[in-house]
């Protein structure tokens, strides 16, 4: 049978395969610390009480028929709100289109903005910017980082790429490292993209930044989260924002996200998500307008997250880091915002005990999934090379004890290679 060419040659989620191998693990009895998946479970995550009740009241009430295409009025005018009190944006209700959560804002602005040939500028690694790439038939243009630099990419790094580009896709904190950027580096990145469309003729596409800020209400400690148009607000012309409600509010089946900026490429993307009908279902639009301006009731659920989020991810990274005090290959980088640690396991190359060489990130998890009954995913996942020792932790699903209690089966497995 024959089908499109982009259809044939897309390739399946590496995330997806590394489940499934959990699942069947589980299946056979087995007790996996399961750090693969960027999701929460809502027993340990609940979504806030507030949006429990509006979504329920919304049903009840019989809102379950279509919305508007662009999302319900109360919504926007409350996301406009929300993000002038959160980060001093200002962008009006018509500025902003809401959509059944992030992806299809992502996919909507890949089209609104991208032609079929035309080169997009992403870091190494990040979250399914190649797919999109070849979603849309677009050259992707891939970027490696730097563990030194907590793997966010630099103005140097991008600076040899951005000439002729057309998309510089971006996200902070990043998925899959849990790093962000400091308000020095996007301000580099901002000026590069600035002198770059002051380059450029009339008759040339301006190259657009696109970025995806869905994590920036989980920082912590004294972390800041910066965006572009606040810290240059000459590129608001050129900004895409993505964000929503999924992972500040641990609502990732609620499917509610919105993006926002300038009004020629919003209209586009409401015109091309209208035909698809990717829009949030009626009743958990309105609840979330509802929820949204209880300022103490928001900061109050954001603030028990944060603490519970930033207690996993700390327990990891000091586990990992006192296996390296021990002598062991591994380490971790400090985490800043989202649900993600960076985790090295540099231990490629050895031996099992069944005498499988570990020669990718890919034999690597699988050991360690049977050996530790740990599941990470490795960077290969995100676009990196598969003999990068680096892999992406993701705490939203299980418990610190959990956490805790797979570090000395870490240890042993590390221990049972020769």
């Amino acid at each position: 049978m024959q089908i499109s060419k982009m259809a044939a040659g897309l390739r399946g989620s590496e995330i997806i395969r590394i489940g499934n191998q959990v699942s069947e693990q589980v299946r056979q009895g087995a007790n996996i610390c399961n750090l693969t998946i960027g999701d929460f479970d809502s027993k340990i995550f609940p979504i806030p009480a507030g949006l429990t009740a509006g979504i329920i009241d919304a049903y009840k009430a019989g809102l379950t028929n279509y919305p508007p295409a662009a999302g319900m009025g109360e919504l926007r005018d409350a996301v406009s709100k929300f993000l002038k009190e959160r980060q001093g944006l200002s962008y009006g209700p018509d500025d902003i289109l809401i959509a059944g959560g992030s992806r299809p804002l992502i996919y909507a602005a890949y089209r609104a903005i991208v032609d079929a040939g035309d080169r997009v500028i992403f870091p190494l690694p990040s979250w399914n910017n190649n797919h999109y790439c070849h979603l849309v038939d677009a050259t992707p243009v891939a970027v490696p980082t730097r563990a030194d630099n907590n793997f966010m990419p630099t103005a140097a790094d991008l600076a040899p790429h951005v000439a002729g580009a057309t998309l510089l896709a971006l996200c902070s904190p990043l998925n899959p490292t849990g790093t962000v950027f400091t308000k020095e580096g996007l301000e580099e990145i901002c000026d590069l993209v600035i002198a770059e469309n002051k380059r450029r003729g009339s008759d040339e596409k301006p190259l657009y930044i696109m970025y995806d800020q869905i994590y920036c209400l989980l920082t912590f400690g004294d972390t800041q989260h910066f965006d572009p148009v606040s810290l240059r607000p000459e590129l608001r012309d050129y900004v895409i924002y993505i964000d929503g409600t999924s992972k500040c509010f641990a609502a990732t089946g609620v499917r509610v996200g919105y993006a926002f900026g300038p009004p020629v490429l919003i209209n586009q993307m409401k015109s091309i998500l209208g035909h698809v009908g990717a829009w949030a279902p009626k009743a958990e639009q309105v609840a979330t307008a509802h929820f949204l301006p209880q300022t103490e009731a928001v900061d109050e659920f954001l603030a028990g997250m944060k603490t519970r989020l930033d207690s996993s991810l700390e327990g990891l990274f000091k586990g990992l880091k006192e296996l390296k005090a021990q002598g062991y290959p591994v380490d971790a980088v400090a985490p800043a915002g989202a649900i993600y640690l960076t985790a090295k396991i540099d231990v490629l190359g050895r031996t099992a005990p069944d005498g499988t060489v570990l020669a990718t990130t890919a034999e690597l998890t699988s050991y360690l999934i049977a050996e530790a009954q740990l599941a990470l995913v490795p960077f290969s996942a995100f676009g990196s090379p598969a003999t990068e020792p680096w892999f992406r932790a993701s705490v939203g699903a299980e418990t610190v004890e959990s956490i805790q209690s797979a570090l000395p089966r870490l240890r042993a497995a590390l221990d049972g290679l020769k």
